[in-house]
């Protein structure tokens, strides 16, 4: 099983998951020729591609949605809040009826090989998700774009070989940042973004001995820099009350314009 974030961050996302013979990518949040180009930095092209898989309906997880569909007919998967959603949104085009597949968290479904479980995230879109995947005994996950978590969200992470999750800011930096009071309010609310420090009080309760890789996603290019969120989620993991230390698991930031290292499992 591989896993690559193509971009992550506030300004587009783009993640692809994928084995042997099933390739898909969870949003489509850059313009359809940064999809493509960083697909064939990975050895493949948007005709590759099995479904597009939406978390929600913002313009920095769909904004390249309908070039992909358009150009390359890829079937597009969401709950349908967000497929709603995305009918209503301005800018996409029209998208083929026929492309669109409704899911629902918790109801797992298969992609060839890949078998998908979307779970529930608390985040200010219409039906927002976010996606774990397994192959055999394999699993990863992609969780962004939730403003807080719960034993649920715990339960949802646990056992993961890779874990893509979000660090979106630090707090005094949105804090004393220059972003209006209310957008603020937005980001720091529990359907908002997770902090560095909630990155890492999550991450502590999801490590386990197999764990393999955890990528750090989505940050803030205003309110966070690469190695605050690194440095704050491995002092959180160093303070948690668990048998863990942070150099015990290798922890990379997912680039926010660029294709990250695949990682192989």
């Amino acid at each position: 099983m591989r896993l690559c974030s193509i971009a992550s961050g506030s300004s587009g996302n783009c993640i692809y998951a994928g084995t042997e013979a099933t390739h898909v990518l969870v949003d489509t949040g850059i313009s359809g020729k940064k999809v493509e180009n960083g697909l064939h930095s990975i050895g493949l092209t948007g005709h590759d591609i099995d479904a597009i898989l939406v978390t929600h309906e913002h313009s920095d997880h769909i904004s390249g949605l309908g070039v992909m569909c358009r150009r390359y007919k890829i079937p597009v998967y969401a709950t349908h809040g967000t497929l709603e959603a995305i009918k209503s949104a301005s800018g996409l085009g029209e998208i083929p009826e026929e492309l669109f597949h409704e899911i629902e968290a918790d109801m797992s479904f298969t992609i060839k090989d890949l078998t998908v479980n979307p779970m529930q995230i608390s985040h200010d879109a219409a039906q927002p998700v976010a996606y774990r995947f397994s192959y055999g005994k394999k699993k990863a996950a992609v969780c962004t774009d939730l403003g807080t978590y719960n034993d649920y969200t715990v339960e949802c992470l646990k056992g993961m070989d890779v874990l893509l999750l979000e660090a979106n800011h630090d707090v005094n930096m949105l804090q004393v940042g220059s972003y209006p009071y209310y957008l603020k309010q937005r980001i720091l609310g529990n359907r908002g973004h997770l902090s560095n420090e909630n990155s890492g009080r999550l991450l502590s309760r999801v490590l386990h001995d197999d764990l393999k890789k955890v990528v750090l996603g989505h940050l803030s290019k205003e309110n966070n820099l690469p190695e605050l969120a690194y440095e704050t989620v491995r002092l959180e993991i160093n303070m948690a009350d668990n048998p863990y230390k942070a150099g015990d698991f290798p922890i990379q930031i997912a680039k926010r314009s660029d294709v990250s290292e695949m990682i192989t499992f």
